[in-house]
């Protein structure tokens, strides 16, 4: 169960981990390492919108 208390626990988890998960993790193969890392920082940057996360400031 890795750590999870429940199946139900998890199982909420996963659902909706399986929805993000994808859009942290493109296809590296087929990428340069330029491309790589301009798609990551766009998915980061869109990712901090949805989140809200863009306007808060940074911890130290």
């Amino acid at each position: 169960m890795k750590g999870f208390r429940s199946v139900g626990g998890a199982q909420r988890f996963l659902a909706a981990f399986s929805g993000i998960s994808p859009r942290f993790r493109p296809r590296r193969h087929l990428m340069t390492t330029t491309h790589y890392r301009a798609e990551m920082t766009t998915r980061f940057a869109i990712w901090d919108q949805i989140t809200g996360v863009a306007g808060l400031p940074a911890a130290a």
